[in-house]
């Protein structure tokens, strides 16, 4: 693979001192809902960005979508981020085409069906597969797995290569539930609780090679992976869960994938160049109102 000349593109972009202009950015789940939109910021802001997922397919559909936008300084490259050499490999075509790695972006992640309990709450009279108690084991591992391991991995293998360079910056993806236990979703929770303190750790740990880690902490956006639990299957309106979510977001509303992506480049700019080990929320409110 030819390597792309980017700091000569770096130099003409040094103007855009508050974005991304220049930088190089792989992003993992790149083809989710919350990432895709993500993706397009950056290229729309000047970064190199490496698409990264799971499936080629859709990592190509998303590519070509976003050149035929005009935003063509992208690349798919095919990796699951619970398979280290698979990540390796994924950070050696990033080096091969574009020389060095500036930014991480752990999209990855997400809620399963099978780590969540259809029951809120356990009553005397709840069926027991319907609480913590059915819960399959092996799906509880996997959401957990998938979310905070899926973030360690990316973290150790980009992360060393910043270190090797002197700099970098790495964003991770949290949750409401990062801040407070939500029913049903036992999995996910202590998985985005997990990854919150990792990022805390993480800044601490890295901070004196020049690395800064920080996190967002979307409120709730409509996804695959949890669009069962918002959303009533004939699209009708929501569910009765969505309902309450809605009456505790000041914002009234769900939030939208372009909400997001301000605040993700403004983590990832040299304008804030003094954040680190930061969880930032973007939740329409929801963490500052008390239900009351």
């Amino acid at each position: 693979m030819e390597r792309e000349d980017v700091n000569g593109a770096a130099a003409q972009n040094c103007a855009d001192k508050a974005g991304v202009a220049g930088k190089v950015i792989a992003v993992t789940g790149a083809a989710g809902v919350l990432c895709r939109a993500l993706c397009e910021d950056f290229l729309r802001h000047g970064a190199f960005v490496a698409l990264i997922g799971r499936h080629m397919d859709k990592l190509e559909a998303l590519r070509e979508e976003l050149a035929a936008k005009g935003l063509t300084a992208a690349i798919s490259v095919e990796a699951d981020v619970l398979d280290r050499k698979a990540v390796e490999a994924a950070l050696a075509t990033i080096l091969a085409k574009w020389g060095r790695i500036d930014i991480l972006v752990n999209g990855a992640g997400g809620n399963h069906p099978k780590g969540t309990t259809p029951a809120e709450q356990m009553e005397p009279t709840t069926p027991v597969e319907d609480t913590f108690f059915g819960m399959n084991e092996e799906g509880f591992s996997h959401v957990f797995n998938l979310n905070l391991t899926g973030t360690v991995i990316p973290c150790q293998v980009f992360g060393k290569a910043m270190c090797d360079a002197g700099k970098g910056v790495i964003l991770n993806f949290c949750s409401m539930a990062s801040f407070h236990p939500l029913t049903k979703v036992g999995a996910y929770g202590a998985a985005k609780a997990a990854v919150a303190n990792f990022t805390c750790w993480l800044a601490t740990h890295l901070a004196p090679m020049g690395i800064r880690v920080n996190a967002l902490a979307p409120g709730f956006f409509v996804s695959d992976q949890n669009r069962f639990l918002l959303i009533a299957k004939d699209g009708s309106g929501y569910t009765a869960r969505g309902n309450k979510v809605i009456a505790h977001t000041p914002m009234r509303r769900f939030g939208e994938p372009n909400d997001l992506c301000g605040a993700a480049r403004f983590l990832v700019s040299d304008e804030a160049g003094f954040i680190t080990g930061v969880v930032l929320p973007v939740d329409g409110g929801f963490i500052a109102h008390s239900g009351v």
